[in-house]
Parts: C-alpha cells; structure tokens; sequence
C-alpha cells in the first residue's frame, strides 16, 4: 500500500518579523515561500535557514530579498545577532517613514499661509506640477520668498516623496567644490581625491535634487548638468564610465535668468531646460493681505517654540508690520517675529516692542480703497471704519477673534458690527 501523497503547503497569509523559513519544506521550497512572502508583503524582513550548504540556493535567496541566510547548526548567539540587526532596520525604517510623514505634514500645500490670487495661482500650478514625476521646475523670486519651502512641498506632494530629497545651494560653494558635490569623483580625481565619493546626483537617485540659486552655476558646471537633464547621465570627476540616474530636479534663482542668458553668463541651452515649469513667487510688499496672517502664524509657531503665550497685534502694531515695504520678505518677517517675542511682554504686542526699522519706516500707509476715478474721495468715519474691518477680516482668513484683538475690540462687539444692515452703517 502506497504511503498517502503529502499535501502541498501553502505559505500563511502573514508572516512574523524574524520568523525562520526552512529552504526544504514537504511539498513547496522554501525559496517559494520567500518569494511568496515578498509578493505579499515587499518590506517583510526574512531570515532563510537550512541543514544544507548549497550556495546557489544562498545566492538566490538574498537576491529575492532575505535578510540573511543560516546554516545549520549555528550557535544562538548567531541567530541573536541577525534578529537583533533585522530589528534595528525595522526601527530604522520606521523612523524613516515617521519623518517622511512628519516633512509631508510640514510642507503640505494646504499649510501654506496666503489670500493672494496671485499666490494661490503658484500654489495651484505647483500641485500639478507635483503630481508629475520627472517635469523639471524652475522656481523664481527674491530672496526670502519662500522659494525653498515650496521646493520642499513639491518634493513631499510627488510621487518622489519616500525617496532622498537632498539641496544644495550654488551661491555658497567655489566652482571646484560645487562641482564634485554635484557629481562626485574617483579615487586620484584631484589631490586629496583618496577614495571615491558619490556626488548629490546618485545620492538623490530615484528621489529630488533641489539646486538654489542656480544662477551662480559656473559655465563648466552648466554644460554638464545640460547633460544630466537631456540623457539623465553624467560621470563623476575622474570618471570614465556614465552613470544613469533617476532624478527630479527643482531649480531656483533670484536672478533675472533671462537676463544673464543675454549677457552670456548663463546657457540658453540650459535656460529652457529648467525652464519647462516656471514658477514666480511675488515678494511680500505685494501680498500685504497676507502679512498679518503669516504674522499670526509665525507668532502661533514661536510661542510652541519659545514656551511663549502671545496672542496677537495690538492696531498700531499691525498697522506698522502691514505698512513696512519687507526688503527682506519672509524670512525678515520670520526673524522680526521671533526677536519680538523673545524681548516682549507676553500678551499683544504693541507698536513700541517692534524693531526700530519697522518703527521709523516711513513709508505711505495702503489706502484703503484705492479708486482712481471716486468722485468724492471724503468718506464718512463710518464708512472708513468698515472698509477697515472688512479688510482686517479678510486679512486674518476672516478669523474674527484675532481680527477683533488687532482692532482693540470685544469679538462681541465686532460680530454686533458684522450683524447690522448695511442702511444702519452709513
């Protein structure tokens, strides 16, 4: 009588971390079950281990993906060290994903502070242009603007977002050092060339190279990053063989591009390469709708950073930030904020605590209601008082708790205001 014919056996619907796969089961290999597994589940951490030393089967094993390979008998002192090192590369990879997630929430789109039209256009673009995988973007603005941070929300909004975001800023290095940051070298490239290094471009591989102030790019350097955006190659100082990359890249400038490109300072070749999605952010001074409310947020920020409690801007102080021209766009705001709060009385800050530049400036309050062709430009108190609230409101999201702390009224008092009927305002 025949022995019955063992059953096939399947592989379990989930796999504990570190679980051992024996390479000989009864009717499947082992080396099946680790490709089930990964099929099932590509970050599965495996350990393979098996009574025979058959190194195909090894070699085969770790190139599907197993973590390591165990030969029987081996000392639990072994098969310790192994968990205890596939362990610390789950908690490293979770570490990971918790940053990746941690970065996706601080530079979401949605937290962009901003009720300009001509800001929120750029927002708009700059989400599609995200859900693209290799479009190349050129972001352009003065110093200041925030052309970093919309770099990073591109980055975090892509299909890119899990692999490196990595930056670098040409204005801050000397050609030769841009370059073999850029590219990498061999060992010998030049004198202190002793062992090789990878440049930023196969560090970012899969991911996004972020390239600020690319107007500074020397002209050497320029024809070769022409040709990582036309071949996605390029080859490391001292290098003979081309390697092939997987690379976004996000370039930004506050130079006028087009016109170092009729100087002869910047490739036109290369111009139009970067310049497939341009983006303008407009500096501060005309976004004064959005001062305040990157003001508030700001303030919102320190306070956790600070352990700080502030609440708002008293009018005169709020008239001052809303009336200073912001040279140094938002990164001065950022810095007026912070220096403010750590000097200031908490509460409201008032006009006094700000920094003598914004005091002393003496440029033209914003008229209110800007119309050339008014016949009568004497408005009523009234009238001016509610163009007033109407654009405080506007300029805190019509958020009207903080609106009625910068007009220095009650929130009751401000919403018994907003009730009445425009016939009894007048």
């Amino acid at each position: 009588m025949k022995a019955p014919k063992p059953k096939a056996m399947k592989p379990p619907k989930r796999f504990a971390v570190g679980t051992p796969v024996r390479v000989v089961l009864p009717g499947i290999d082992g080396i099946e079950v680790l490709r089930q597994i990964k099929k099932r589940n590509s970050a599965a951490v495996v350990l393979m281990m098996s009574a025979y030393h058959m190194v195909d089967r090894a070699v085969e094993a770790m190139k599907l993906g197993a973590f390591d390979y165990l030969i029987k008998p081996f000392h639990l002192t072994d098969l310790s060290a192994t968990l205890r090192r596939a362990f610390e590369m789950l908690a490293l990879r979770v570490r990971v994903r918790d940053t990746v997630e941690t970065a996706k929430g601080q530079y979401d789109f949605g937290r962009v502070v901003t009720m300009n039209p001509a800001m929120r256009e750029v927002l708009e673009m700059a989400r599609k242009a995200a859900e693209t995988d290799h479009t190349t973007i050129l972001i352009l603005g003065e110093s200041g603007t925030g052309k970093g941070v919309l770099a990073r929300a591109i980055h975090y909004a892509s299909p890119r977002a899990s692999q490196p975001l990595l930056e670098l800023n040409c204005a801050t290095l000397p050609d030769a050092l841009l370059e073999s940051e850029l590219f990498g070298f061999e060992p010998g490239a030049f004198t202190d060339a002793r062992r090789r290094k990878e440049g930023l471009l196969e560090r970012a591989h899969g991911g996004t190279l972020f390239l600020d102030e690319i107007g500074n790019m020397s002209a050497s350097v320029q024809a070769k990053l022409l040709r990582v955006l036309e071949e996605s190659t390029f080859m490391r100082l001292g290098g003979i063989k081309s390697i092939k990359v997987d690379v976004r890249l996000i370039a930004a400038t506050n130079a006028n591009l087009k016109q170092i490109v009729a100087e002869g300072r910047f490739r036109e070749d290369l111009f139009y390469r970067l310049n497939v999605m341009p983006l303008f952010i407009p500096p501060l001074r005309e976004r004064q709708e959005d001062i305040l409310p990157l003001a508030l947020d700001l303030m919102k920020w320190f306070n956790q950073e600070l352990k700080k409690n502030f609440v708002g801007f008293t009018p005169s102080a709020a008239e001052l930030l809303v009336r200073y021209a912001w040279p140094g766009n938002i990164r001065e705001l950022k810095n007026v904020i912070e220096r403010t709060m750590i000097l200031a009385p908490e509460g409201d800050i008032d006009a006094s605590s700000l920094p003598e530049e914004i005091r002393k400036n003496e440029a033209p309050l914003p008229t209110l209601n800007e119309d050339p062709f008014r016949e009568d430009p004497l408005v009523t108190l009234r009238e001016l008082e509610d163009e007033y609230i109407q654009k405080v409101l506007a300029a805190t999201g019509n958020n009207k708790t903080h609106a009625a702390r910068i007009l220095g009224i009650h929130p009751t008092s401000l919403l018994r205001r907003l009730k009445k009927e425009p016939s009894e305002l007048n």
